[in-house]
């Protein structure tokens, strides 16, 4: 009986134990996005709390977690002037984790805080360094260019830099004004030059026609009458007919009289006098 008792009593002792252990907070939860590190007595342990149960000592230890997922940091529009003098707004966007959790609790602060100031200066060192063409129409260069600059410190504070995108860039309301104008102006010349190739393109085809027509005669002669037949489909207009002149030509030789001999003789003609023709006055009626 007495052995019996001291069992059940060192039993309960446990059980008292081990519930005030967990009441003391010497069990904890890590969630599987997590990473725990533990201070004993303000010094961090070496080793990093996995996901889990973990055991520390109540009162002694102290757990920090860190989460190890994409945060998904907004820059707050920054303004700054381009490299060409204008004067713009731009604000974007940092994806980041933390891979080493030791050293985003140890070398930093707040590395939230960290990563967004941080930000901010290098989108307002990045502004300065571009011309606006680039940071309209290049962005992917100036994303490459963020990532590099943000990388070299953050990587001493146990940061990975995962993206950083710039989601919008804001003109003043005269140099979008600008834009247009060249934009249209740009439109105009680009259909100017299409138009001008066209009546280039046109000219050399009608000369390399000509030329083959001018080579063959009756090719010209098709070609009208494909053009009359053409004009008069419509049914709705008078057609004029212009004569071909050599044909006039070949009726022409043909009633000309010939001279074997020579040349056709030239008949004088008699030029008639018209004071001639009047009657002579009767000097009777003179006196």
């Amino acid at each position: 009986m007495t052995v019996d008792k001291y069992a059940s009593t060192a039993g309960c002792l446990v059980a008292a134990v081990i519930v005030g252990w967990m009441v003391l907070g010497g069990v904890r939860v890590v969630n599987q996005v997590e990473r725990g590190v533990v201070f004993r007595f303000g010094r961090a342990l070496r080793r990093v709390r996995q996901p889990g149960l973990t055991i520390v000592v109540p009162l002694i230890d102290r757990v920090r977690k860190v989460n190890i997922q994409i945060i998904t940091l907004p820059v707050p529009s920054q303004e700054g002037i381009t490299r060409d003098n204008v004067s713009v707004k731009v604000d974007a966007v940092v994806y980041f984790r933390v891979v080493d959790p030791m050293k985003a609790i140890i070398e930093v602060q707040n590395y939230r805080v960290a990563v967004e100031l941080l930000a901010q200066t290098s989108l307002r060192s990045t502004i300065g360094k571009a011309e606006l063409d680039e940071l309209l129409s290049n962005r992917d260069e100036l994303h490459r260019g963020l990532q590099e600059v943000l990388s070299a410190p953050m990587a001493a504070w146990g940061i990975h830099i995962e993206r950083v995108e710039i989601k919008d860039v804001q003109l003043p309301e005269s140099m979008k004004r600008s834009m247009s104008r060249q934009a249209e102006a740009e439109r105009e010349r680009r259909a100017r030059v299409i138009t001008a190739d066209g009546e280039y393109r046109a000219a050399q085809s009608l000369a390399d026609a000509s030329q083959i027509m001018s080579e063959t005669p009756g090719a010209l002669q098709l070609r009208l009458l494909q053009t009359v037949v053409e004009v008069a489909a419509e049914k709705n207009s008078t057609l004029v007919m212009p004569f071909p002149v050599e044909l006039l030509r070949f009726f022409d030789r043909a009633v000309a009289p010939v001279y074997p001999e020579g040349p056709a003789p030239v008949i004088p003609t008699q030029r008639t006098d018209p004071d001639q023709d009047q009657e002579p006055e009767d000097p009777d009626l003179l006196d």
